[in-house]
């Protein structure tokens, strides 16, 4: 009952992404240009990899985080709920690959990769579910592989109806810095690294936490 309920609130968020993925994609593809703060720390976890390694940008959406990584010479690919999200990272990055998926049910073997990167993913899960994300990342790292979550700061989750303009029903959840650090120690991860950020003058005026994971069981 309680991945039904999770599977029903993912399908809102599929369908209002697609709604908004073009706008949404015209307003951050060049964003990480302004960005030295994520910049920086992505460039610190791509250290982490060779070539050899497999990344997976869960929820990627239009995929300009993706293309970042995979400039750097990683062995990167996509994945989003939003087919309309990934239409635009295969027309926008036609030498890489996206797929189509859900990360609350990834159809990725376990332990079969080495690093994943969740920037801003798994914030449209409710807390009460965020574990079954944190769990599915477990299974597909190998032993020692990292995972990087960055999510907005608060304690507040919820609906909005709007999405850049569009008309939605898409839940949002702010996490503390404690409450990431639970979360992966919950499912199996030793934390690494945990910082918090101010927003950027350009950005919506909310903290930002990052924090790295290393699986350990």
């Amino acid at each position: 009952m309680q991945m039904e309920e999770l599977l029903q609130i993912n399908e809102k968020t599929r369908k209002s992404y697609n709604l908004a993925c073009e706008k949404y994609y015209k307003l951050f593809k060049d964003e990480m240009k302004q960005k030295e703060y994520d910049r920086r720390l992505l460039d610190k976890f791509a250290s982490n990899f060779d070539s050899k390694s497999i990344i997976c940008d869960a929820g990627c959406g239009p995929g300009h985080i993706t293309k970042y990584l995979f400039d750097k010479g990683l062995d990167v690919f996509g994945i989003d709920i939003s087919e309309e999200c990934i239409e635009i990272a295969r027309r926008e990055n036609p030498k890489m690959r996206f797929q189509i998926m859900d990360m609350a049910r990834l159809d990725i073997a376990d332990e079969s990769i080495d690093g994943i990167i969740s920037f801003y993913s798994i914030i449209h899960t409710p807390k009460r579910f965020v574990h079954v994300l944190f769990c599915e990342f477990n299974r597909i790292l190998k032993k020692n592989g990292k995972l990087l979550v960055v999510v907005k700061k608060g304690e507040t989750e919820g609906y909005k109806d709007e999405l850049e303009g569009f008309k939605t029903d898409l839940y949002f959840t702010n996490f503390t810095e404690e409450e990431i650090k639970s979360f992966l120690e919950a499912n199996g991860f030793a934390v690494i690294f945990l910082e918090t950020r101010q927003p950027y003058d350009f950005e919506i005026p909310v903290e930002r936490v990052y924090a790295i994971g290393r699986k350990i069981s």
